[in-house]
């Protein structure tokens, strides 16, 4: 990933996060995109950790806004992989960092959250 695709990717989702906005969240990743993450075993029950698609994950989004009407992410950080971006930030979690693999399509096709949970 170059840099300024991994800045601006990062400016970008994390602005949308801070607005609250849903549908501008959800432009960054593909129709059928996974997320892992511990908080979906821990809040939803499934536990696998994994949903997929902007249904299902959209749903999930939008409880974490009515959870946590406050929701603010600050990046602290952005690191460059091959075809993968890991954010750094601080949000309502602490101190997390998701990392964001990226399909043919140039939109995030699977991510993984990282928490300490």
């Amino acid at each position: 990933m170059d840099k300024q695709f991994s800045e601006a990717f990062a400016d970008e989702w994390i602005g949308a996060w801070n607005a609250h906005d849903l549908e501008r969240i959800l432009s960054h990743y593909e129709d059928d995109f996974e997320v892992f993450s511990p908080a979906i075993a821990k809040l939803t029950g499934e536990a696998s950790g994994m949903l997929k698609g902007k249904k299902a994950i959209g749903e999930y989004w939008s409880g974490a806004f009515e959870k946590f009407p406050d929701l603010h992410f600050e990046l602290i950080h952005v690191l460059r992989g091959v075809n993968s971006i890991t954010l750094i930030y601080e949000g309502v979690l602490g101190i997390s960092a998701e990392v964001f693999h990226f399909g043919d399509s140039g939109k995030v096709s699977r991510a993984f959250a990282h928490y300490d949970l």
